[in-house]
This record gives structure tokens, C-alpha cells and sequence, in this order.
């Protein structure tokens, strides 16, 4: 039986396009799982920090947290907090960022933004190439984001969407499978156990998966 490394960076031999995820975090506001994996065939995944986790500012305390065996495309993108303006006032332009130009209080440059929250993302979600997930938002488990789809708001276990903003296209299995799905939780199962399983998982053969 063959159990994969969680700690490597390349889970796959001379592809250097591909690594999990996790292992390339250095930042202690993301958090990932195992097994998630990130490709990038236009620059240096291991940079995905720099280039994917768009202001992320510490003041904010905001979190990306991602969970395992993820799948996240070429150029995917999470917007956290820092990147909204106020909505309530009566312009959008930022200026407590601007302290020093305008005279302002250095300890109220948070007024510049709306904080949404943190952006949650569940066990095996499938985020499409160069989709942009938006602060605040939470992704089910077992759900997939479609290319190019921008995600404004939350988006339910094992939904498929798209679009921009993105809609639910439609639900990936019936409501008694999702509520199977979710109570197995195989994701949290022992990988001796998704080995023994795998054949099952990827035929679609949830009534044949060994619980025990």
C-alpha cells in the first residue's frame, strides 16, 4: 500500500507546476490542509502568498483557511479584507490610508475599509483557474468554482458555480448523497482507509465505501 508524503512540496516527480500547499505557507494567518494542491504554470507556485493572498494586511487579523484535498487552479485569487472600500460613506476613495496627506489618527486607517471577515474554504473544493474568491466568503465542502468565476457570497456543500458574480449552475448530487458526504467526512479518514476506498471515491460509489 502506497501512502503519500504530506510534507513534501512536489507531490509528483519533475512537476514543478504543482505542490501541496500547505508546505509553502509561511504566513500564520493561512491555514491549509493536506493534500491541497496549488498549480501554476505561469509562475513559481511555491509564491502563491505574494501572488494569490491579495491584501492581507496584519491589522486585520483576517484568515484565509483552506481545508484538504483542494484543488486550486493556475491564477485563482483571494481577496481579503484590505481590498473593499467603505461602502458607507459618501466616497470611496481611501482616505485613512492617506493619514499623513490628510491629517488623520494613524490608529484608524481600518476605517479606509469594510472588514468582512475571513475566507473559509472546505474540505475537497475545486477552485477554478483564475476565479477570485472576494473576503468573507465561505465555500463548502465538495464544491466547485467554475473558471473565471468571481465569489461574492457563500456558496453551499457540493455546489457547482460560475459567472460573475457567481450563481449556483447546479448541485453536484442529490441532497441525500450531500448529507451522506458530509457525515462520512472521508477527507478526515486515515489515508490506509482513503487508499482502501479510493476505487469507490473516484467511481462516484458512495453506498460501497467500508465505514468501518
Amino acid at each position: 500500500m502506497t501512502i503519500p508524503d504530506p510534507s513534501k512540496i512536489y507531490p509528483r516527480s519533475n512537476d514543478y507546476q504543482t505542490v501541496y500547499l500547505k508546505n509553502v505557507i509561511t504566513r500564520g494567518n493561512v491555514k491549509v490542509g493536506d493534500y491541497t494542491i496549488y498549480n501554476d504554470f505561469h509562475q513559481d507556485p511555491q509564491n502563491f502568498e505574494k501572488n494569490n493572498v491579495l491584501y492581507q494586511y496584519p491589522i486585520n487579523n483576517d484568515k484565509l483557511i483552506i481545508g484538504k484535498f483542494c484543488s486550486i487552479a493556475c491564477g485563482a485569487k483571494f481577496l481579503m479584507t484590505s481590498g473593499n472600500h467603505k461602502m458607507a460613506s459618501l466616497s470611496t476613495y481611501t482616505f485613512p490610508i492617506f493619514y499623513e496627506e490628510w491629517g488623520l489618527d494613524v490608529n484608524e486607517v481600518v476605517d479606509a475599509w469594510d472588514n468582512k471577515g475571513d475566507i473559509v474554504i472546505g474540505n475537497d473544493v475545486w477552485i477554478g483557474y483564475e476565479s477570485i474568491i472576494m473576503s468573507g466568503v465561505k465555500i463548502g465542502d465538495g464544491a466547485i468554482i467554475g473558471t473565471r468565476a468571481t465569489v461574492t457570497k457563500d456558496v453551499p456543500p457540493y455546489a457547482i458555480v460560475g459567472g460573475a458574480p457567481a450563481r449556483i449552475i447546479k448541485k453536484r448530487f442529490s441532497d441525500d448523497v450531500i448529507l451522506k458526504l458530509l457525515d462520512i467526512k472521508w477527507w478526515d479518514w486515515p489515508c490506509e482507509k482513503i487508499q482502501d476506498n479510493i476505487e469507490h471515491i473516484q467511481a462516484g460509489c458512495i453506498e460501497k465505501l467500508k465505514h468501518q
